[in-house]
């Protein structure tokens, strides 16, 4: 994958995440409502491919007035990355195309990887993740909003705790994507069922598009160490 491809997918898919985050607070408080009106137009613009070098900084901008209104990342991790994906738009658009601008788009995609990895640390040091209780707590007593038949699996602790070491081992071993295209597409697959099976089951919806919006750094990072190689 190109530099060039890699950007624009970046920002086609960065769109869409947040075109459906502006839509979900239209409803929101009064004061709030502005800003996302906001992002969704710069959104729109930045799907079509408009002045996208303009828009991305605009973006960033919007992005920090949301910071001040939340005082901090309203939606937690979905909205750290989606602050990060814009930031490192907004950097590859006004840095000096060519090598500044590999060097933004490696970074984002070592955060990438980083983001996943740390998730998998943060899981494995806790002795509720590696007995499976953190998982059958999380399906016995969720406030998301999952159906009966989701609850009930919290009376299956042993498959819980195996999903729950699958879980740990996919972060923790997530860094191995960038040795071969090969390692990149299962673990990218086996990432993105991630995403979508806790939309599924738990609503995250923010989560899927959001981070397919990340992967495009990441197929580019990979190839670009396979030429260093």
């Amino acid at each position: 994958m190109s530099l060039e491809t890699a950007i624009r997918l970046t920002e086609i898919l960065l769109s869409i995440a947040l075109i459906q985050q502006s839509l979900e607070h239209l409803s929101g408080l009064r004061d709030e409502i502005p800003h996302y009106l906001c992002r969704l137009g710069l959104s729109v613009l930045l799907l079509a491919g408009v002045q996208t070098q303009w828009v991305s900084l605009l973006l960033f901008v919007n992005a920090l007035l949301l910071l001040r209104r939340f005082q901090g990342p309203y939606n937690g991790g979905s909205d750290l990355l989606s602050i990060l994906l814009i930031t490192a738009l907004a950097a590859v658009h006004f840095v000096p195309e060519g090598r500044w601008q590999e060097y933004v788009l490696g970074y984002l995609g070592l955060q990438v990887v980083f983001s996943y990895f740390k998730s998998g640390w943060s899981k494995v040091i806790h002795r509720d993740w590696r007995t499976g209780q953190a998982l059958v707590d999380v399906f016995e007593f969720s406030v998301y909003p999952a159906s009966e038949a989701t609850r009930r699996w919290a009376s299956r602790p042993r498959l819980l705790c195996a999903a729950g070491w699958a879980v740990i081992l996919l972060e923790l071993l997530f860094p191995l994507a960038l040795l071969s295209p090969a390692a990149l597409t299962i673990f990218l697959v086996l990432a993105m069922s991630f995403h979508v099976a806790n939309f599924v089951l738990f609503g995250f919806n923010r989560f899927v598009w959001v981070w397919a919006a990340s992967y495009p750094s990441l197929i580019w990072l990979e190839a670009r160490l396979d030429l260093l190689g």
